[in-house]
């Protein structure tokens, strides 16, 4: 099935050079002079690369025949990480690249969207916020209260972010999956 530039939307999954890709961004642009194009940058849905690319109103792209399954994350095995459908209980590795820095997010038994294309896994949906303990930080110290002050923590799935001064070892806090930021201390 193809699609005209006309019902791009953001989020549509179309093929590309062969490729999937995911439409992140579009713009319909008519300049003053010559034929009306779609700008739109697009999203590797394998390699995670973005390009922009200008369309010329009127150009179609197949759409890309990608499927989405529950699954829930059961553990790592060295680079390769093991999931599980959460209807036919099937296990799934999948290997570090295709998850990329989403592997820092990770915990045993979540649940996430697994993103299948030509019966590959290609992608995964995080939850936006997941809890994950710090084990690595420089104490807080009484009167450490500047605001906007943080200090590097290091969590139980190895990623490293920012967290106020407050925060010690063995805090809980809560991070935003889509930009990597702390967003409160749980417990």
């Amino acid at each position: 099935m193809e699609v005209a530039t006309n019902e791009f939307r953001k989020g549509l999954r179309v093929i590309y050079k062969g490729e999937p890709y995911m439409i992140v961004e579009f713009q319909h642009v008519k300049p003053g002079k010559g034929q009306a194009f779609v700008k739109t940058r697009l999203k590797n849905l394998k390699t995670g690369n973005v390009l922009d690319v200008n369309f010329r109103s009127g150009d179609k792209l197949e759409l890309a025949e990608t499927e989405e399954r529950e699954m829930e994350f059961l553990y790592k095995e060295g680079d390769t990480y093991c999931f599980m459908d959460s209807n036919t209980y099937e296990q799934v590795y999948i290997p570090k690249e295709v998850l990329g820095d989403k592997a820092y997010y990770l915990k045993e038994n979540m649940s996430v969207r697994v993103l299948w294309f030509q019966g590959e896994p290609v992608d995964i949906e995080l939850p936006k916020f997941v809890e994950l303990k710090v084990v690595e930080t420089e104490p807080g110290f009484k009167g450490d209260t500047v605001s906007g002050a943080s200090k590097p923590a290091k969590l139980e799935t190895g990623l490293t972010i920012n967290v106020p001064l407050f925060i010690n070892e063995g805090d809980v806090i809560k991070v935003d999956t889509r930009t990597g930021e702390y967003v409160e201390r749980v417990y």
